[in-house]
């Protein structure tokens, strides 16, 4: 638990926290965050929530190794090497060579395709937004041959941060919102 809270210290640096979210009662935020993940992965799963101080608060023990949680906008539940990966990575750390699994059936607001560590969208850094998707880290990720194109169609899978330390599978499982 240790290293989840020092991911959520140093995500807050990287993220920013929405209002919308702080607005949110503990069983509102609860709720949303478990949107993130199918029924039988949300029913186990623990939440936690950011804080203003960048601490992090659990508002439920997970019993089934899954965390969910919203991230500025974005609602997202991890297995525990999916949050070392992202702990890794917001370290600017090298990643675990270890599998994960991340829901984001709420879909996402959008990320740079090309740089992990973007704050906003840009003319040059090819920003895409991913309906309902899986994520899946680790070396086998890279072996699954999706392509790694900067602007692919977020509707199908693809690499996300091809080319980098953080290059993940972003696998959609329903189509993604219009532009």
């Amino acid at each position: 638990m240790r290293g989840l809270t020092a991911f959520f210290a140093i995500g807050v640096a990287a993220f920013a926290i929405s209002a919308g979210a702080q607005k949110m009662s503990d069983a509102q935020y609860i709720t949303a965050a478990l949107s993130a993940a199918p029924p039988a992965i949300a029913k186990g799963a623990g939440v936690v929530r950011m804080q203003d101080d960048g601490g992090m608060r659990t508002l439920r023990k997970a019993d089934n190794g899954f965390t969910c949680l919203i991230m500025g906008t974005d609602k997202m539940c991890n297995d525990a090497n999916s949050m070392e990966f992202l702990h890794a990575m917001m370290k600017h750390q090298p990643p675990p060579e270890k599998v994960g699994v991340s829901y984001m059936l709420a879909g996402d607001e959008g990320a740079s395709n090309t740089d992990p560590f973007a704050k906003g969208r840009t003319a040059d850094n090819h920003w895409i937004v991913t309906g309902p998707h899986l994520m899946l880290f680790g070396p086998p990720s890279k072996a699954l041959g999706y392509t790694e194109a900067k602007d692919p169609d977020p509707n199908k899978p693809y690499m996300m941060w091809a080319g980098t330390p953080y290059e993940h599978a972003m696998i959609p499982v329903a189509s993604a919102p219009a532009k």
